[in-house]
């Protein structure tokens, strides 16, 4: 599984830790989202919040898992989730150290990488972004039909997001669930978002059909009306959904 970042346009909901309540910033064996520093929503931070943490602690050297910045890789990354829980490529970084040293629970870090996903859909479980890295890291584990209720949530709330629906498209054509990314390939083309990334896995699985006349008709009216949407910068389809 490939784990490397891909840019894609994601909501700007904003879902502040003080609204939540007391029993909400613990999450259940794993830590208090209460920190010194933020928790702040990666999606809506200020830029100077952001490069307050990351020219310390998620730099280039960090991402690349190269080697820390402050410490370990892992203390790194684990500052870097803590202020900003659904900070998106640390946790693809975070899955990837994960893979690479095949330890659950990385040196330096203080929680389990999984930690980190549960935090940040505790956190901010609007975040379609991070709950579909979190369905692919649960994929990637075999956990039964887990993995697909996160993916069947993102699709729910998802709305006329076409970004959200392509997404999830993506994720479930990766793992072979391929009727549901159909389903979603279409979708997202009549909301007017046609990249060729989700139709080319399809196409290449064998799975890919046309939509039916009345749905393509739809799609084109859809993106004649909102041209922005098919010049966006999408995700590519060889790796996972994120920021």
């Amino acid at each position: 599984m490939n784990w490397y970042p891909r840019p894609v346009l994601v909501a700007m909901l904003t879902l502040a830790l003080g609204h939540l309540p007391l029993q909400a910033q613990v999450v259940p064996g794993c830590g208090d989202l209460r920190e010194s520093t933020g928790p702040y929503d990666y999606r809506t931070a200020p830029m100077e919040t952001r490069a307050l943490v990351e020219k310390y602690h998620f730099t280039v050297r960090v991402e690349h898992l190269l080697g820390g910045q402050s410490g370990k890789i892992g203390a790194d990354l684990d500052y870097t989730l803590r202020a900003f829980p659904n900070h998106h490529r640390a946790l693809i970084s975070m899955v990837r150290f994960e893979e690479r040293i095949k330890m659950p629970h990385v040196p330096g870090a203080r929680f389990p990488v999984e930690c980190y996903f549960k935090r940040a859909l505790q956190f901010a479980p609007d975040d379609t972004v991070a709950r579909l890295l979190y369905a692919r890291y649960l994929y990637r584990a075999k956990r039964g039909d887990e993995p697909d209720r996160h993916v069947q949530y993102t699709i729910q709330e998802a709305g006329d997001n076409a970004f959200s629906h392509y997404n999830a498209g993506l994720v479930l054509a990766e793992h072979e669930r391929y009727e549901l990314a159909l389903a979603q390939a279409h979708r997202a083309a009549a909301l007017g978002f046609d990249r060729p990334e989700l139709r080319e896995m399809l196409v290449k699985a064998g799975q890919w059909r046309e939509p039916p006349p009345a749905a393509a008709a739809s799609a084109a009216s859809a993106a004649t009306a909102n041209p922005a949407s098919s010049a966006a910068n999408p995700a590519s389809a060889a790796s996972g959904p994120t920021q």
